[in-house]
């Protein structure tokens, strides 16, 4: 019986030959389960004791040498697979700095096992790669009653096999404290909230959004009027969230508000009276439409793009400068597409002073700078940290980020005169210089050590048309209708203006780790600004005549404490130009800026200069503005904006240079009231109006009223009552 037994086993008739081990889909699997090359392990950009992978497992190859060929293969023992420091480490059975991964009982180690056990069989051409990965929900709304929540996963193969592979994905939480996720994908509410659950598995990632509502006895839905796409969007999710809209804010909040956001400076006196006492139902649009086309508003939202230009006076020079920013004003006052003006800006060669969309790439010197701005200015996409390695919370890897970055390296620039200052400034250039395309400009990848290849982000070089060059080739794809990032990126852009906070925030980090508050909302701004034809003005107006945009700043009982789904309006203090400009035109002050002519405001200012000019110092008005915030446009980002509140802040407000130039200098409004015979209520009146765009209320006109009464100096007491009124919250921020 021995031996028919023995040729039984020999043919391998009994015993099931175990199934080979796949490095790409089994073993990256479980490198990544186990957390071995995240950012703060072995996919570090310089790894941890010596063993580096690459970052959450983007490179099958390199991970193979790294655990099998690098350091003498020390890593792997094929002959008594249980003694190889991947196992002995990772199982800590050994000392690891990065503790437990995975215990020996886990399916990691018994995949690594089996992996070491079969010879460590490389990753081959003809097996089985992912294709899409699906999980469910995408999205839930959970009621008080549920405190958790199963996530499933299943993958999709090129074999066409559909695999459930929920224990071998990755959940991250992308917001600290408001869940918890176990290894099997089940989330555990510890706070209610709006969390997110990336899911990761091999070489997908898919966001999963959650709604924890709690609980609001009695709770009634408001019904609030749905006046446009984006109020039924922005309503239903607030209706989900057991959470009512406030109210509408009043019509001397509305002027204040729209005349802020569209001329950077709020009503005088006399159209905040008028637009109160206009009786006509569409006097918001009508005012809306007005503001759209004062030349303050192309003043105002110039600036917003020299901003992100980087328009300032040390890199471009006074000259370049002014007509650069003088460019944009232009375009934003013809009301130019957004397609067309970001197509200038991209492909456009010439003198920085004949042809201003040049000083773009004046602005930015290196092929590096030129597609970091390109991307995060728009695309809202941020690219820097693929520079050094695969981007930890996005899908561009290093060959990507140098691929786009040579689209534009053969920009160069001819100096025609140079007439630099500081000859230690590498970044300062005086003097006229041409922008022009050097066939032999080339970047090299730092990971290949060869020439990058022109790429553009996420897709081919287009066909370049007869005549065309690559940078008019991508500044075709860039600003297509058909690229939904383009005017996604520029709507969100336009929201995060007039609504304080971008649907995707901060407004210029688009990635799946940072999902919109209401990706069905921007999907639609930005299908509207397609159809538009890329009208920055039509967008602006669809948003304003809104009602959320018209909702009132007081929160209710159910959405105090919401910051991020515009169940009311958010408060914020005035920009540093808002702040300037607000002041002298409320006590009839000439402004008096350094680099312009008196009676230019602080919003129509070209950009900073490079301090060669004296009025710089504490006092000036310049100060004033660095001290709220102005940027001095180094970088292409709007967070070089600051918008928090400083105790230098107040200081200034409360005694410093420019509010008491403002108040005390003898020719300004006070001037005026204190001279004449005017009853105390009227010149109350009158000074509320002009600092607050609304009518005094009782007591503030009795109080006030009764100081101009007694006052033994009328100026004096005028001074008192103007310094509380620009001091007060109502002047300082924008309800």
């Amino acid at each position: 019986m021995l031996l028919p037994l023995l040729l039984v086993c020999g043919q391998g008739w009994a015993v099931d030959k175990p199934k080979p081990v796949s490095f790409s889909n089994q073993v990256m699997a479980a490198i990544s389960k186990a957390g071995c090359n995240l950012g703060t392990c072995h996919g570090n950009a310089t790894g941890k004791g010596g063993f580096k992978l690459s970052l959450r497992g983007q490179d099958n190859a390199w991970d193979y040498a790294a655990m099998v060929l690098n350091a003498g293969g020390r890593r792997v023992n094929p002959f008594v697979p249980e003694n190889s420091l991947l196992l002995l480490k990772a199982s800590n059975k050994i000392a690891h700095e990065g503790g437990k991964r995975f215990d020996p009982k886990s399916w990691e180690y018994a995949v690594l096992r089996d992996w070491l056990t079969q010879g460590m069989p490389a990753a081959t051409k003809n097996e089985a790669h992912l294709i899409k990965l699906e999980v469910t929900p995408r999205e839930a709304t959970l009621a008080a009653t549920i405190d958790r929540v199963q996530i499933t996963a299943k993958a999709a193969f090129s074999d066409g096999s559909v695999r459930d592979v929920t224990p071998q994905a990755v959940y991250e939480p992308l917001q600290n404290g408001l869940v918890e996720v176990s290894g099997e994908g089940l989330v555990k509410r510890l706070q209610f909230g709006e969390p997110t659950v990336l899911v990761r598995y091999l070489s997908q990632s898919i966001p999963v959004r959650l709604l924890f509502v709690p609980d609001r006895p009695g709770f009634a839905w408001a019904k609030p009027r749905l006046d446009n796409y984006i109020d039924a969007q922005v309503f239903s999710k607030l209706k989900a969230l057991n959470m009512n809209p406030s109210g509408t804010c009043s019509d001397s909040v509305f002027a204040r508000r729209a005349c802020l956001d569209l001329l950077g400076l709020p009503p005088t006196a006399d159209e905040a009276r008028a637009f109160v006492a206009d009786r006509r139902p569409d006097k918001r649009a009508r005012l809306v439409d007005v503001l759209l086309t004062r030349p303050e508003f192309a003043d105002f939202w110039a600036m917003k793009w020299a901003d992100v230009l980087k328009v300032e006076s040390r890199t471009l020079d006074e000259k370049g400068m002014t007509a650069f920013h003088g460019w944009i004003r232009d375009a934003i006052r013809t009301n130019r597409p957004l397609d067309a003006f970001v197509r200038d800006l991209v492909a456009t060669t010439g003198s920085s002073y004949s042809a201003p969309p040049t000083n773009f790439y004046r602005a930015n010197r290196t092929p590096v700078e030129r597609s970091v701005t390109a991307a995060q200015v728009f695309l809202g996409t941020r690219l820097q940290c693929a520079q050094c390695h695969n981007h930890p919370f996005d899908k561009w890897t290093q060959d990507d980020y140098y691929n786009w970055a040579a689209v534009f390296a053969r920009v160069d620039y001819k100096l025609l005169e140079e007439r630099r200052t500081d000859k230690n400034d590498k970044r300062e250039f005086i003097g006229e210089q041409v922008i022009f395309l050097n066939p032999k400009g080339t970047l090299e990848n730092p990971r290949t050590g060869d020439p990058a290849k022109q790429r553009l982000l996420g897709a081919d070089l287009p066909p370049l048309k007869q005549g065309e060059d690559e940078l008019q080739a991508a500044a075709r794809w860039l600003t297509s209708g058909d690229n939904p990032l383009f005017a996604k990126a520029q709507a969100n852009r336009i929201w995060f203006h007039l609504m304080g906070r971008g649907l995707v925030d901060p407004v210029d980090d688009f990635r799946l780790t940072n999902p919109a508050s209401h990706p069905e909302l921007l999907d639609m701004l930005g299908r509207d600004l397609v159809r538009s034809g890329f009208d920055m003005r039509h967008l602006i107006r669809a948003i304003m005549l809104s009602h959320t945009y018209q909702l009132e700043s007081a929160p209710n009982g159910s959405n105090k404490d919401d910051t991020i789904n515009y169940s009311h309006n958010q408060a914020r203090r005035l920009s540093a130009e808002q702040l300037f400009d607000s002041l002298d035109q409320a006590f009839d002050i000439v402004p008096e800026l350094n680099g312009v002519p008196a009676g230019f405001r602080a919003s129509q200012k070209p950009g900073p200069l490079n301090g060669r000019s004296a009025r710089t110092g504490p006092d000036s008005p310049e100060a004033f503005l660095a001290q709220f915030g102005k940027p001095p446009r180094q970088l292409s980002c709007e967070c070089e904006r600051a918008s928090s509140t400083s105790l230098s802040q107040t200081f200034q407000l409360i005694s410093g240079p420019v509010v008491t130039h403002v108040i005390s200098e003898k020719h300004n409004v006070l001037r005026r009231l204190a001279r004449d015979d005017l009853p105390p209520g009227q010149v109350v009146d009158e000074l509320v109006w002009r600092t607050l765009g609304r009518a005094p209320a009782a007591v503030e006109r009795e109080r006030m009223s009764e100081m101009l009464r007694t006052a033994q100096d009328k100026r004096s007491a005028l001074e008192d009552i103007a310094w509380s009124l620009a001091n007060a919250k109502e002047f300082v921020l924008r309800q």
